[in-house]
């Protein structure tokens, strides 16, 4: 029960049990009491600082999609001058009603099965890397929309989180992964030996998959059959873009959902969204903090303009081309 309403109660019952017992009863001082009173029952100080810090957060949260928990809504606000500590946050996120994005588990992890790999499994659920361009890691899944499933491919560096290659398509041929890996290749230009992690895919065990990698010098890695966690990064950036953004609408067209999923990656995921492997930083600005000047990767896009290596959103036919 706030203070304010014990307030009003003593108020109302002050002539028949006096102000003293009441206020003994109820743990509060008369001090406190008479200061309420004298200011006919408005806001204390406090009251009033509180408002203003749920608005500081608050705007903090929606300026970030909606999606932070107390966490990185405590790395965001403390950048933003506010000497706050996480329990504060927490505390202002209760009083003001604001939420973060639940992950939430769905279904249940394939059992484990024996087959003839196509490449060894150079990683073993080890997703660490000394410098960007050392382990990549890709996956496909399809997100829902009313006119029917988008599938992205996605390629995710592994020391920043940063997604540095995807694609989008209305199919699951061989294509669709060749564009993710294309844009990972022409954007970050990774010297020989880089290892690329993935599933079992047939898209990935492929022979134009295999020949486009060794061509770059990549090389290839593949998790076990029916082990999520043998490819865990990946499904955790999955797990995050649909958590914070494709459960909580629905899509009616698969244009609209694609447009959605760049803005996010592009304008959301990479360069502002904090992430907590990586001292909530963002993945654009781990790397720019880290790099040496010897390790320069490309940045977002080195400058160049992003649609000569995106795949084209408007898909023709059931192809994705480049532009």
């Amino acid at each position: 029960m706030s203070r304010g309403v014990l307030c009003e109660f003593i108020a109302a019952e002050k002539t028949t049990y006096g102000v003293s017992r009441l206020c003994r009863v109820f743990g509060l001082s008369r001090t406190s009491f008479y200061a309420w009173a004298n200011r006919a029952g408005g806001p204390t100080a406090a009251e009033l600082e509180d408002a203003y810090a749920i608005q500081a957060a608050r705007a903090a949260w929606i300026e970030h999609r909606r999606t932070y928990g107390a966490g990185r809504l405590t790395a965001e606000v403390r950048d933003r001058g506010h000497a706050w500590n996480r329990k504060r946050v927490a505390r202002l996120m209760r009083l003001g009603a604001i939420e973060g994005v639940h992950r939430r588990r769905r279904g249940k992890y394939g059992r484990r099965s024996v087959s003839t790999a196509t490449a060894p499994d150079r990683v073993e659920r080890n997703f660490t890397a000394a410098a960007p361009n050392q382990l990549w890691v890709a996956d496909i899944t399809y997100l829902r929309a009313w006119e029917g499933f988008v599938y992205l491919a996605v390629v995710v560096d592994a020391y920043s989180r940063k997604v540095v290659g995807w694609a989008m398509a209305d199919h699951l041929r061989t294509e669709l992964v060749l564009d993710a890996v294309g844009m990972a290749i022409t954007t970050r230009k990774p010297a020989a030996g880089t290892v690329h992690h993935t599933d079992r895919g047939s898209q990935y065990t492929s022979y134009e998959f295999g020949k486009a990698l060794r061509a770059s010098g990549l090389l290839a890695s593949m998790g076990r059959v029916g082990s999520a966690f043998d490819n865990a990064m990946a499904e955790s950036f999955f797990a995050t873009l649909k958590e914070e953004m494709i459960y909580r609408r629905s899509w009616p067209t698969r244009h609209e959902l694609e447009m959605e999923v760049f803005s996010y990656i592009e304008g959301f995921y990479n360069p502002n969204r904090r992430h907590s492997k990586l001292n909530n930083l963002s993945p654009t600005d781990y790397e720019n903090i880290h790099l040496t000047r010897n390790e320069v990767v490309c940045p977002g896009f080195c400058g160049f303009r992003l649609l000569d290596f995106m795949p084209r959103l408007l898909m023709s036919g059931s192809r994705t081309l480049w532009v």
